[in-house]
């Protein structure tokens, strides 16, 4: 997610978004209940020692839109044209942090609809308050299709010029009812060491980009059918 380095003391916020939806059948509540233990495992791993300020926002189980191109963030940079939702509060949280960490449940081998819904958005929309800056993801299931949720998450990362903050296996766990997900040691252990990854990562940049990155060349849009 995102994070404002706090120059005066060295504290880093990260940001973590995450699905719940709390109109799901008791069974499938678990999951995200399941999920937030390792972004807290995360959070935490920046915390201490690392004296790393972390905040999570969660978009909740209301209704939100997904882009239309309606192009109207062309007009008004920074902020989505649909204002009835918590997209363009995350775009302003994106642009006072330093890194990002995304979480999310696998639905279908893929992550939350809402939440795709929501980061496309603000992505599109904010890009420059995103761009350069460190990021992370967290895919958990029950079985199947974390890998493939874990890849979706990080794609936009990769169109924006973000470091993908690693570890020493992908940033997936397994679990299903509460509880279960702490039973997996190599899974809670990847937390903590993406945790201690990110928040070296931005204690040697001091949340700013790194010294010498190059600087991009202007965009040259190719269309395969013209």
């Amino acid at each position: 997610m995102s994070s404002k380095s706090k120059k005066a003391n060295n504290d880093i916020r990260i940001l973590s978004h995450s699905y719940i939806n709390q109109h799901e059948s008791p069974t499938y509540q678990r999951k995200p209940a399941q999920k937030r233990k390792h972004i807290h495992s995360v959070g935490r791993s920046c915390q201490d020692p690392q004296r790393i300020e972390t905040e999570t926002v969660w978009i909740g189980n209301k209704p939100v839109r997904g882009c239309i191109a309606c192009g109207k963030c062309f007009e008004n940079p920074g902020r989505c044209a649909f204002d009835d939702d918590i997209c363009n509060r995350i775009s302003e949280k994106f642009k006072d942090s330093d890194a990002i960490v995304i979480g999310s449940p696998v639905y279908y081998g893929q992550p939350n609809g809402a939440l795709l819904a929501v980061l496309q958005r603000a992505f599109f929309s904010c890009s420059a308050n995103v761009a350069g800056k460190p990021a992370a993801s967290v895919a958990v299931c029950r079985r199947g299709g974390a890998t493939a949720a874990y890849e979706a998450m990080n794609l936009p990362f990769q169109m924006l010029n973000m470091p993908i903050v690693t570890a020493q296996y992908w940033g997936i766990s397994y679990g299903m009812s509460p509880g279960e997900t702490t039973q997996d040691a190599e899974g809670m252990q990847t937390m903590r060491a993406i945790g201690n990854n990110l928040a070296w990562l931005l204690k040697k940049t001091g949340g700013q980009p790194a010294p010498g990155i190059p600087e991009g060349e202007e965009w040259t849009p190719t269309n395969f059918i013209r």
